[in-house]
C-alpha cells in the first residue's frame, strides 16, 4: 500500500545545493555545498568575496547559507575554503565544529556559532587538523571533544563509552582511548553498505531504564540498523554505464547482546544513497534504485519515502511506503529532522558542475519539507503542546536530574501511549546523519492536572555516554503524534 505524508515546496531555489545540513538550537539550518566548481546562484552581500580560488580568481557568490525554519527565509554566508564532502558535529555549547574538505580546505577547522541578530558567519581557525580529512565522519564524545574517522563510516557512541564503527560490511567496537578494537562483529550479509556503494544507518532509539540515579547504572539495549547499498563492483559497472540494482536488504544487530547476530529483512524497494532519520519511527528518504554514489553513477530515483516501525512484531508490517515527491534526490542530497516534526530535504548534484539542462537529473537547488503521516490534521486532537518544564534552570539539565513536563492536549482525553524523547540534531551529508541519537526517557510518574493538562515526571539521562553534552530537541509524543519540540541542554 502506498500513501500517507505530504510534500511541500519551501523554496524553488536557494541558489546553493544542500550537500550538507546542520540544524542549530535556534531553529535555523546551516546548509552548504562544495566550492571548487565556480560561482553559485546565490550572491554574497556587497563587499564580500573570495579571492585566488582554485576555480575562479574572484568569487562573490555564496556556497553556504542559513535557513530560518520559522520564516522560511535564508541569508548567504561566506565560507572561505572548500568544504566539499566534509564533516561536522555540534559541541556542548551548540557551536558547529566543522572539519576538513577538499584541496585548500582539507586541513581546516571551521566554527559556526549560532546567533539571533543575523551577524554570525563562518569562522575559520588558524589551527589546522594534523592530517587532511575528506569523506570523514565526526562524533561528539562524552568529554565534549570530537573524534574524526575517514571514509564516512557509520559511528555511534555506546553507553559503555566505546564507539561502534561500521564500514563496508564489517563492524567493530573501538576503545578510542586506547586505540584498540575490543569486539568484532560478524560480517553483514548481502551487499556492501558504505561509499561508494552507499547505504545508510541509524542506532535505533535508546530506551532508558530506572537505573543510574541511585548508584546502580543500567545500560540501555543498543541496536544498530543498516539498510541499502549495492553489490561489490557496482561502482565500476556504473562508470561503464551499467547500473546494478540497489540493495533491498536491511540488517539489525543488538550490539549489547552476548552473541550478537545480524537479523535481515527486506525493504519494499531497493535503495542506494538513502537518508535514514529517526523519530517516532525510522524514515528512509532520497536515493536511487540503481547504481552507486559518484558522478553520473545512478539512475531511477526512488521518490517514495518509507517508514519503518522497529517495534512491530510482525516483520511483514514494519515497512510502509508513503506518498512520493516529484523531485529526484540523488548523489549529494541531504535531509534532517526539524523541530516541528517535519523533515527538511534538499540538494542533489550527480554532476561535476552546476548542470541544469541537457542532463537526466539536473542539479537541484530547491528545498522541500516532508510532513509524515503523524502531522496530518486529523491527528491534531492527539497532538501535545509543552507548557512548562520544571526543575532545570533555563532548560539546562544535569545528568540523572529529576524533572517534570506539563503538556496540554487539544481536547479532553486521557493521555495514553505517550513517550518523552530527546533527539540530538544531526550533521547530515552523504546519506549519514552524524551524531543522530534518540533517547526515550524513563517516566517516574504521570497524572492529569485538568481537562486538558497533564504532567509527567521523569529522569534525565544518567551519563554523558548515553547522552553526550549539548543541545537536544525535547518532544512529547502522544499515541504516535508529536508536538513541537522545546530545546534543552544537558551538561
Amino acid at each position: 500500500m502506498v500513501g500517507g505524508g505530504e510534500w511541500s515546496l519551501l523554496q524553488e531555489t536557494i541558489g546553493v545545493s544542500a550537500m550538507h545540513m546542520q540544524l542549530l538550537y535556534n531553529n535555523k539550518v546551516l546548509i552548504f555545498d562544495r566550492m571548487d566548481f565556480g560561482p553559485s546562484n546565490l550572491t554574497l552581500p556587497t563587499g564580500k568575496c573570495r579571492y585566488n580560488d582554485e576555480a575562479v580568481s574572484q568569487d562573490c557568490t555564496a556556497h553556504s547559507l542559513l535557513y530560518d525554519v520559522a520564516s522560511n527565509t535564508y541569508r548567504p554566508l561566506l565560507v572561505k575554503t572548500d568544504v566539499w564532502c566534509s564533516s561536522g558535529a555540534v559541541n556542548s555549547k551548540g557551536t558547529l565544529i566543522q572539519t576538513g574538505g577538499y584541496h585548500g580546505g582539507d586541513h581546516k577547522i571551521r566554527l559556526f556559532i549560532p546567533c539571533d541578530d543575523d551577524q554570525c558567519d563562518w569562522i575559520e581557525l588558524h589551527q589546522n587538523l594534523t592530517v587532511h580529512r575528506w569523506y570523514s565522519s565526526d562524533h561528539i564524545l562524552p568529554d565534549g571533544r570530537v573524534i574524526i574517522n575517514n571514509l564516512y563510516p557509520f559511528l555511534y557512541l555506546l553507553p559503555d563509552g566505546n564507539l561502534f564503527v561500521f564500514a563496508n560490511q564489517r563492524s567493530v567496537v573501538l576503545d578510542y582511548k586506547k586505540n584498540k578494537i575490543v569486539k568484532e562483529f560478524s560480517v553483514i550479509p548481502d551487499e556492501k553498505r558504505t561509499y561508494p556503494t552507499t547505504g545508510s544507518s541509524v542506532m535505533l532509539p535508546l530506551k532508558l531504564t530506572a537505573g543510574g540515579w541511585d548508584g546502580y547504572l543500567a545500560h540501555p539495549e543498543v541496536e544498530v540498523m543498516v539498510c541499502g547499498g549495492a553489490r561489490g563492483g557496482a561502482y565500476m559497472k556504473a562508470i561503464e554505464g551499467l547500473y546494478v540494482a540497489a540493495s533491498k536488504s536491511c540488517g539489525r544487530i543488538r550490539v549489547t547482546d552476548q552473541d550478537p547476530k545480524w537479523e535481515m529483512e527486506d525493504m519494499p524497494m531497493g535503495r542506494v544513497m538513502p537518508d535514514m532519520l529517526l523519530f517516532t519511527d525510522d524514515h528512509h528518504l532520497n536515493g536511487a534504485a540503481n547504481g552507486t554514489a559518484g558522478w553520473e553513477c545512478a539512475v531511477n530515483p526512488v521518490l517514495n519515502p518509507v517508514i519503518y516501525k522497529p517495534d512491530e512484531l510482525d516483520p511483514t508490517k514494519r515497512f510502509s511506503v508513503l506518498n512520493p515527491t516529484k523531485i529526484a534526490r540523488m548523489y549529494h542530497s541531504a535531509a534532517t529532522l526539524l523541530p516541528d516534526g517535519r523533515v527538511l530535504v534538499g540538494g542533489s548534484n550527480p554532476h561535476v558542475r552546476y548542470n541544469f539542462t541537457g542532463v537526466r537529473y539536473p542539479k537541484e537547488l530547491s528545498l522541500e519539507a516532508f510532513s509524515p503521516p503523524y502531522l496530518a490534521s486529523e491527528h491534531d486532537h492527539l497532538r501535545p503542546s509543552i507548557l512548562s518544564i520544571e526543575g532545570p534552570a533555563n532548560n539546562v539539565l544535569s545528568y540523572g536530574q529529576l524533572f517534570a513536563i506539563t503538556f496540554s492536549l487539544g481536547m479532553y482525553q486521557h493521555a495514553e501511549e505517550y513517550m518523552v524523547a530527546m533527539a540530538a540534531p544531526s550533521f547530515t551529508t552523504h546519506s549519514f546523519a552524524m551524531n543522530q541519537r534518540l533517547l526515550v526517557l524513563y517516566v517516574v510518574d504521570a497524572h492529569q492536572l485538568s481537562a486538558f493538562d497533564h504532567k509527567v515526571t521523569l529522569y534525565a539521562p544518567a551519563t554523558a555516554n548515553i547522552a553526550p553534552p549539548g543541545y537536544y530537541m525535547l518532544f512529547v509524543v502522544h499515541q504516535g503524534v508529536p508536538g513541537h519540540c522545546v530545546w534543552i541542554r544537558i551538561k
